[in-house]
């Protein structure tokens, strides 16, 4: 937040320097104001140039880039302002070194002059206010996540106890399969109905003490005294 509001600050100054470098001397008292863009091009002759085809037509852009690039929050296009202004600025030197056989500064103020500073400084201030801006944040925010296909899965808790405890492993096992657990028949081993080894089994089960006695068929009442004979 706060490397974003440094940037924007000298995002507009920048900006300001730069449209307002048209209205000084940049070369022997001339304003960048009566250089004609299309003399960048073609080579600067000593036409006058009406304002909005000068040299203000092209920082003027590079000003209304900068400011779409503060609403946005977007560093791409706050350099690429800087890189506006300074590559017309450049391409202005060629060709006045070209005419003039070179470019002077003197002490008098002639040659090269004051708005070819701005310029210059305007274009590096929207490049430092690009690399200082910290730029638009994911919708996330820091620290967020959210889970996508392909994920590594949680690690398992292996500080738990019994054998499952300290397995190290990562991921979620397989559950095991359903352990069915075979218990023979009731009656294995025991010998066919009807054979010598059956009657030899049932004589050893009457023998064994927890065998209950064998029911015996209940007596029938007795008579009634008057029916005695």
């Amino acid at each position: 937040m706060i490397r974003n509001i440094i940037g924007s600050v000298l995002a507009v100054i920048g900006a300001a320097g730069a449209v307002a470098s048209p209205f000084q001397s940049w070369y022997n008292g001339r304003h960048g104001r009566d250089y004609r863009v299309e003399d960048l091009f073609n080579g600067i002759t000593g036409t006058s140039s009406d304002l909005w085809v000068s040299l203000l037509l092209p920082f003027a852009f590079a000003a209304l880039v900068t400011l779409l690039g503060l609403v946005l929050r977007s560093r791409l296009l706050v350099a690429l302002s800087g890189l506006i202004v300074l590559g017309f600025t450049i391409l202005w030197m060629v060709r006045q070194g070209q005419r003039s056989d070179g470019l002077t500064l003197n002490s008098d103020g002639t040659g090269i002059g004051l708005g070819v500073a701005a310029a210059l400084g305007g274009g590096a201030l929207l490049l430092i206010a690009a690399a200082v801006m910290s730029g638009r944040r994911s919708r996330g925010g820091r620290g967020s996540h959210r889970y996508v296909a392909g994920d590594r899965a949680p690690e398992r808790y292996d500080g738990g106890y019994g054998e499952y405890g300290n397995t190290g492993q990562v991921g979620y096992d397989e559950p095991e399969p359903y352990r069915t657990h075979q218990y023979p028949p009731y009656d294995a081993g025991h010998p066919p109905a009807g054979s010598t080894e059956q009657h030899a089994w049932d004589d050893t089960r009457e023998q064994q003490p927890w065998t209950p006695p064998p029911q015996q068929p209940p007596e029938p009442p007795p008579p009634p005294p008057g029916d005695r004979s």
